[in-house]
């Protein structure tokens, strides 16, 4: 059995999300089945699940961001969510910021592939990342760190007015409370947890929403 042997059926909710850039997220969704646990950017467990646990989990998120936009996705490994809302907003800028060469690696070969020529990737570590500095309208992350480390290193990256829209877990509501004090030092506002996908999708996504303040 192949790994593309154990990849979910897609899900109907796929073609609604991606409209007629479906056909790009099923090129991207098999690549990353095929190629993603032997490359080390999934576990073994996650490709029968791939399409409803990751994919559209990611992709469900792509109205949040403002169109025609620049936005930065910290962490962006396999490309969950970066390359996903990239086939999703195509009329968006987003800027993919990996540390790991492997990762940055597979980043390239697939917006190459996919012809995504509204991909930017950075090979940094997200506090490296001094150019971006007040640069991006929106940064994003998904399951990178806790809300009180990933802060201090998202919000510097976010120009005055802009917003942090982070996918998180279950969780989401606690690592507020635990971030009082670094969302405080970073002058964030209106920070929020909402639920997407609700009746749209499988699996909802949870997102932390916040406003920067210079």
């Amino acid at each position: 059995m192949t790994p593309l042997d154990e990849l979910e059926p897609e899900p109907a909710e796929a073609a609604a999300l991606f409209g007629d850039r479906i056909d790009l997220a099923r090129r991207f969704t098999r690549a990353l089945a095929e190629h993603g646990e032997e490359r080390g950017l999934i576990g073994p467990l996650e490709v029968p699940r791939l399409w409803n646990r990751h994919i559209l989990n990611s992709a469900v998120a792509a109205p949040l961001f403002p169109a025609g936009g620049r936005v930065g996705d910290i962490g962006s490994g396999a490309g969950l969510p970066g390359l996903v809302l990239a086939i999703a907003r195509p009329d968006v800028e987003w800027v993919l910021i990996e540390p790991m060469e492997r990762r940055v690696a597979w980043l390239t070969e697939q917006a190459e592939a996919l012809g995504l020529e509204n991909v930017v990737i950075e090979r940094a570590r997200a506090e490296e990342a001094g150019r971006y500095e007040e640069y991006l309208d929106a940064v994003t992350a998904r399951a990178v760190s806790a809300l009180r480390t990933l802060i201090p290193w998202t919000a510097p990256l976010v120009r005055d007015g802009g917003e942090l829209i982070l996918l998180k877990g279950q969780s989401a509501s606690q690592e507020i409370e635990k971030a009082a004090k670094v969302i405080r030092k970073h002058k964030l506002s209106d920070v929020r947890v909402e639920i997407i996908g609700e009746g749209e999708i499988a699996e909802p996504t949870r997102v932390v929403r916040a406003i920067v303040r210079g």
